[in-house]
């Protein structure tokens, strides 16, 4: 066998092992009895230590070393670009490192759920440190032979290529318009809201037809519950989990709608990269493009909602809305709120640039841990207006910083961005887009993306894949344009 043979054996056999590693996650997040969670920690340090032997394996470097890149196919030399990468950064972090992140982040998400349900913050803070310490001294690691800060060589892990300043200029571009059009509204009419409970069943029955609608496929997935939702998996085992709430089926639905663009993404990409480097989405900024175009662009659409009213009422009945048009406005409402994850489009990118601000001079060390509730109570009340009531609402919201993930949070705001690119390139090419979306049908909508982004997977580095799908380079300027036009229009501004 040749060196690149070789390599590719011994990297799909790494490839499955990742996917099992996925496939914990997954089920501890659904099905895993709360009891486990020590015993899954010790489990998932054990399986990263395997992993991190096989990531750091010298012969992967021999491998390289011995491949000459000219002989290699398009594909080839992407297979190799991210393996190379990879073996780059893994090699610099320790094996007793990357076992201990394993087994700390897995014990930290247990200990942050029963932390946020009792609305204790200085329960969850020793462990807490504790992570950050273990993410301080990776970032460290990774920053060796570089120029990259300790948050910029975390950043790279979710999109190759982007840093600090670059997110810095784009969100300072964003930033004056989301705030102006944000304000504008809150000074208009509100529209008016659903009202009455609603089945969960009902609601998990609708969410699993509309999954079906935009082209997630059951055969190769499934969906369930879970706290916080997320979509797992790549190939032909990816799954898909939402949340329910019996006043507000709009949680519930596009929720759904978020985690099955997601899923699309994995599921769509080209069975020929199945197991390999290419084989799962680029970046986390691009994924996130395909999440929020399905949820926004796509299922929050004027022409989408009319179909989705019609819906609701052979399911539900009657919820308080008489007319497609006030049910439009009121999937889109624009309201003060503490939850990112139920935040409209025009305030959600303020949520992240809140995080992304003080993830930063957490990993820098300009913010302890203990500090982090007043701080981020502070900028959350300057930003929004509003005092966080609970840590629930405020620090303790999310998952991300429990587990590690810092340097990731920015990345939804990247694929906001590339979502608008996309849509704007969309609509150029379906010139009937709405007609369709009226009539449920997504089919034109999603084979276009499949077509010229998804079935892709990382063949190309993140921004070079938008750019090869929208005919442009990626900009703020389509996503906000999109939404001064559509809000504009609610509001009557």
């Amino acid at each position: 066998m040749s060196a690149y043979s070789d390599l590719m054996a011994f990297d799909r056999e790494t490839q499955a092992l990742g996917q099992i590693a996925g496939r914990l996650g997954w089920d501890q997040e659904t099905m895993m009895p709360r009891g486990a969670v020590a015993q899954r920690g010790e489990e998932f340090a054990a399986l990263e230590g395997v992993l991190h032997a096989r990531r750091v394996d010298p012969r992967i470097g021999e491998w390289i070393a011995a491949i000459d890149v000219r002989d290699l196919d398009a594909v080839g030399q992407a297979n190799l670009r991210h393996i190379s990468r990879s073996y780059a950064r893994n090699t610099k972090v320790p094996a007793r490192l990357a076992s201990e992140l394993a087994r700390v982040t897995s014990m930290a998400q247990g200990v942050w759920a029963e932390a946020r349900a009792a609305e204790d913050f200085a329960a969850f803070a020793p462990t807490f440190e504790h992570v950050v310490r273990l993410r301080r001294e990776e970032a460290a690691a990774l920053q060796q032979g570089t120029e990259l800060g300790l948050w910029d060589a975390l950043h790279q892990d979710y999109e190759p290529g982007s840093s600090g300043a670059d997110l810095d200029a784009m969100f300072g571009a964003l930033r004056p318009r989301l705030v102006a059009l944000r304000d504008r509204i809150m000074g208009a009419d509100q529209p008016k809201g659903v009202s009455g409970t609603f089945d969960e069943a009902a609601q998990l029955a609708l969410s699993t037809e509309i999954a079906k609608s935009f082209g997630y496929d059951f055969n190769f997935g499934r969906l369930d519950k879970a706290v916080h939702p997320f979509s797992s998996g790549s190939g032909h085992d990816v799954r898909i989990t939402t949340r329910t709430s019996a006043t507000d089926p709009f949680n519930c639905l596009y929720s759904t709608i978020h985690e099955v663009g997601h899923a699309c993404y994995e599921q769509n990409i080209s069975d020929d990269y199945l197991l390999t480097p290419l084989g799962a989405g680029v970046s986390m900024g691009v994924h996130e493009s395909q999440s929020r175009i399905y949820e926004n662009q796509l299922g929050r659409s004027q022409a989408f909602t009319s179909y989705l009213y019609g819906r609701m009422r052979d399911v539900f009945g009657d919820f308080g809305i008489d007319s497609e048009a006030g049910f439009f406005a009121a999937v889109n409402r624009v309201t003060q709120g503490y939850i990112r994850t139920e935040s409209d489009e025009v305030q959600y990118n303020l949520h992240v640039l809140l995080r992304f601000d003080l993830e930063r001079r957490i990993i820098g060390g300009d913010l302890d841990v203990a500090d982090l509730p007043a701080a981020w109570d502070a900028r959350f009340e300057a930003d929004f207006g509003v005092k966080v009531d609970k840590v629930s609402n405020g620090c303790l919201q999310d998952v991300h910083w429990p587990v590690g993930l810092f340097g990731y949070f920015p990345t939804y705001s990247l694929g906001n961005v590339y979502a608008g690119c996309l849509h704007h390139a969309l609509r150029g090419a379906v010139p009937d887009l709405d007609a369709q979306l009226a009539q449920g049908n997504t089919g034109a909508a999603t084979a276009w993306l499949g077509q010229n982004l998804q079935q892709f997977g990382g063949l190309r580095d993140p921004r070079e894949t938008i750019e090869h799908a929208c005919g442009f380079a990626p900009s703020e300027a389509p996503l906000l344009d999109y939404l001064e036009e559509k809000f504009g229009a609610i509001y009557g501004l």
